[in-house]
C-alpha cells in the first residue's frame, strides 16, 4: 500500500514547492502586475484543468482491473482509448478558449493592461491542453499498473521544467508573462511525450500492436468519465460555496475561510495518497476476481486513512494557530481564523472515509455510484443544512461542510455494503 501512496504523497508535496519556486520567479519582476496577470491565468487554467481529472481516475480503475486479470491486450486498448479521448477534450478546450475568455471577464473584474496580460496568458496556455490532458492519461495508467514511483517522476518532471523554463524565458530573455505561460506549456508537452514513452515501454507497444479506433468502446468511456466528471462538479461548487457565501459576510471571513482551506490541501496530502493506493489495489483484485483480497485492501487502506486522519487532528489541534500565522499575519485575518479552527481539526476524522470511499469506487469503476452519492450529498445534506443554518453565520457554513463530508461517507459506505461492490460475481455490482 504505501509503495503506491509514499511516492503520490511526496508528488503532491512536490508539486506545490516547485509552483511555488514558479510565482517568486514572476513575483520578483518590478511591476506587481506580471504576478496578478499570473495568478489571474493560471487561476482559470487550473480551474478548467482541475475538472478534467476524470480523465486520470478512470483510467486507473480500468488499467487496474486489466492489470489484475493480466490482460495486456485491454491495457493497450483502455490506454489507446483513453488517450484518444484526452486529445479530443483537450483540442476542444483549445478550441473553445475564445468562449472561455469572454466568460471570465463576466466574472473577474479586470481592464486595461492587466486584462491584456492575463488573455495573451491563458491564450498560450490553451496551446497546452490537449498536452495536459494526456498526461492526466499517463499517469492514470502508471497508478493502475502499480507504477507509482514512475506517476512521482512524471509529475515532478512537468514541475521542474517548468521551473527552468521561467528562469530561462523570464529572467534571462525578459519575457515576463508570455515566458511564464511559454515555459509551462513546453513542460506540458514534454512531460506529455515522456509519459507516452513510459507507459508504451510498460505496455510492450509498437505500432502494430495498437487497436483500432471503436466507436462503442468511446461512447463507454464518455459515459464513465461523464459521471465522475458531474461528481467533480457537485464537489468543486460546494467548495466554491465557501467562498461565494462568505463574501457576503465581509471581506474578513472570506480572508479566514481561504486560510483554513488551505489545512484541506494538507489533508489531501496523506489522504489521496491512500485512496490512490485503493484505487490501484482494489482495481487489480476486480481484475483478478479476488474479493478476498479487495476486502483486505479495503481494511488496510481504512485503517492508515484513520492513522493519517487521526495524525492530521493532532497536528492541526496542538500547532493550528501557528499554521494560520505562517500563512497570513493580517491580525483580523488570524483571530477569525482561529475561531473556526475547530471545524478544520474535527474535519480530517469526517472526511477521510470519503477520500478512501472515493479511491475503492474508482477502483472498481463504480462512477454511477459516486455521481449518485456525492449528489445526494450535496443536494440532500449540503445545501439543506446551509439553508437552515444561515443565522449562524460563518459556523453554519463550515457545519454544512462538516455535515456534507460525513454525508458522503456514510453514502458510499451504504452503497459499498448495499451493492456488494467488492463482492465481483454479483450482479448487483453497480459499474459504468
Amino acid at each position: 500500500m504505501f509503495a503506491i501512496a509514499l511516492p503520490m504523497v511526496i508528488s503532491n508535496i512536490a508539486a506545490p514547492l516547485l509552483g511555488l519556486v514558479d510565482t517568486a520567479i514572476i513575483g520578483h519582476l518590478p511591476d506587481a502586475i506580471y504576478l496578478s496577470a499570473v495568478a489571474l491565468g493560471a487561476m482559470v487554467v487550473s480551474f478548467i484543468y482541475l475538472l478534467a481529472v476524470f480523465l486520470r481516475m478512470s483510467t486507473t480503475g480500468l488499467i487496474a482491473q486489466a492489470f489484475g486479470a493480466n490482460d495486456v491486450a485491454a491495457q493497450r486498448r483502455i490506454f489507446f482509448d483513453a488517450s484518444l479521448f484526452a486529445l479530443v477534450i483537450g483540442v476542444v478546450v483549445l478550441l473553445l478558449s475564445p468562449l472561455a475568455l469572454q466568460l471570465v471577464w463576466q466574472l473577474i473584474d479586470a481592464n486595461g493592461e492587466l486584462k491584456q496580460l492575463t488573455e495573451r496568458y491563458i491564450q498560450i496556455r490553451f496551446l497546452g491542453a490537449p498536452a495536459a490532458m494526456l498526461t492526466l492519461v499517463m499517469l492514470g495508467v502508471l497508478l493502475g499498473l502499480q507504477r507509482a514511483k514512475h506517476a512521482m517522476v512524471l509529475v515532478i518532471t512537468t514541475n521542474a521544467i517548468n521551473v527552468v523554463g521561467d528562469v530561462i524565458l523570464i529572467i534571462g530573455l525578459d519575457m515576463n508573462v508570455t515566458g511564464a505561460a511559454i515555459a509551462t506549456v513546453v513542460a506540458e508537452w514534454v512531460s506529455a511525450i515522456f509519459g507516452v514513452y513510459l507507459v508504451s515501454k510498460h505496455l510492450r507497444l509498437r505500432r502494430s500492436l495498437l487497436p483500432k479506433a471503436s466507436i462503442r468502446r468511446l461512447q463507454a468511456m464518455f459515459s464513465l468519465n461523464r459521471d465522475i466528471f458531474i461528481r467533480s462538479i457537485l464537489l468543486h461548487a460546494c467548495m466554491a460555496m465557501m467562498t461565494a457565501w462568505a463574501s457576503y459576510q465581509g471581506q474578513i471571513y472570506v480572508a479566514a475561510n481561504a486560510v483554513l482551506l488551505q489545512f484541506l490541501t494538507l489533508i489531501s496530502l496523506g489522504l489521496d495518497g491512500v485512496a490512490y493506493a485503493a484505487e490501484a489495489l482494489i482495481g487489480e483484485a476486480k481484475g483478478k476476481k479476488d474479493e478476498y483480497s479487495a476486502h483486505v485492501w479495503l481494511r488496510v487502506c481504512l485503517l492508515w486513512s484513520g492513522i493519517f486522519a487521526m495524525g492530521y487532528a493532532v497536528v492541526f489541534g496542538l500547532f493550528g494557530e501557528q499554521i494560520i500565522y505562517l500563512i497570513t499575519n493580517i491580525p483580523e485575518v488570524v483571530a477569525t481564523a482561529v475561531e473556526y479552527l475547530p471545524w478544520v481539526i474535527a474535519l480530517p476524522l469526517l472526511a477521510h472515509w470519503s477520500y478512501l470511499f472515493d479511491g475503492v469506487f474508482i477502483g472498481v469503476s463504480a462512477s454511477k455510484a459516486m455521481r449518485n452519492t456525492m449528489a445526494m450529498a450535496a443536494f440532500g445534506v449540503y445545501l439543506p443544512v446551509w439553508w437552515f443554518t444561515k443565522d449562524l453565520g460563518n459556523h453554519g457554513l463550515w457545519l454544512a461542510l462538516s455535515c456534507f463530508m460525513v454525508a458522503r461517507g456514510v453514502a458510499q459506505a451504504w452503497v459499498l455494503k448495499r451493492h456488494r461492490l467488492l463482492n465481483f460475481n454479483d450482479t448487483l455490482l453497480l459499474s459504468s
